[in-house]
């Protein structure tokens, strides 16, 4: 270092002196030029490199505070979203409201059966909104069950998939009877359907009004299989539930009969 600046202050006396540099000068040249380099370029390096590393810094900072910002309106997204799918159910369930001509308590489902002994619901809708006992309920699709327990504030619905439920219903197109009875979480039978009856698969099956306990009219299912019933009076028959009861959130209770007999069209339009 000490031979690198008594170059250079040789130099610079020189330079004034003389236009070209002699023989030592140029060995003096020769030899502390690429030093100096390597010195110029180590330090731009290191410039460089701290230069990067607070760069580097403030573009994890600016990532972190984006991906926290873009976290923040999915979230935002996926609660629009939810209202907006929450306002479509319920705009449905009031146009079903309206085409019954019996008063009704719209209620939410809050948990199922605590025994698990049967397929049931708890709404959040009891003796306090005027929900009583064998209530029929339903919502946009059609049939969900029947009030079966109830208390000041919540209820039990039984599904029409439970093997204990039955409803009275009507094949909408040939108008033959049948007891629609639970099966499964997924599928009911049509009991009582004699062999000479007019039914085929994806006829809509209808509640008859029998017993006033369901309005007439009401959408139980679609025939998804006929079977000719070997050995019985009956065909075997399977109804698909026009309810979708693994997407089960909001419902009506129909309360008590008006004093007339409160029917829909008969005829009503699938959901």
């Amino acid at each position: 270092m000490a031979f690198i600046c008594f170059a250079l202050i040789l130099l610079s006396s020189n330079a004034v002196q003389r236009r070209s540099w002699n023989s030592a000068e140029q060995l003096v040249v020769e030899g502390t030029t690429p030093i100096q380099n390597f010195f110029k370029q180590s330090v731009k390096l290191l410039v460089d490199t701290w230069d990067d590393y607070f760069y580097l810094v403030d573009v994890r900072q600016e990532n972190r505070r984006l991906k926290l910002e873009l976290d923040s309106f999915k979230r935002e997204n996926g609660l629009y979203k939810e209202l907006a799918a929450t306002h479509e159910r319920l705009r449905d369930l009031l146009m079903f409201k309206e085409a019954v001509s019996r008063p009704a308590v719209a209620a939410q489902v809050v948990g199922l059966d605590p025994t698990g002994w049967f397929q049931s619901v708890v709404i959040n809708k009891g003796k306090k909104a005027g929900v009583g006992l064998d209530m029929p309920v339903v919502n946009a699709s059609g049939v969900v069950g029947r009030v079966v327990s109830v208390s000041p504030n919540y209820a039990k619905v039984l599904l029409v998939v439970d093997q204990n439920s039955a409803v009275d219903c009507l094949v909408q197109r040939s108008r033959d009877r049948g007891m629609v009875r639970g099966q499964s979480a997924q599928v009911c039978r049509l009991d009582y359907m004699v062999k000479s009856g007019d039914v085929k698969e994806g006829d809509v099956v209808i509640t008859s009004g029998l017993g006033q306990a369901f309005p007439k009219g009401l959408p139980v299912g679609t025939i998804s299989n006929v079977k000719g019933g070997d050995g019985t009076l009956f065909k075997e028959i399977d109804v698909t539930p026009a309810v979708d009861f693994s997407k089960l959130e909001e419902v009506l209770v129909i309360q008590q009969a008006e004093s007339h007999e409160g029917k829909i069209d008969p005829d009503p339009p699938m959901h």
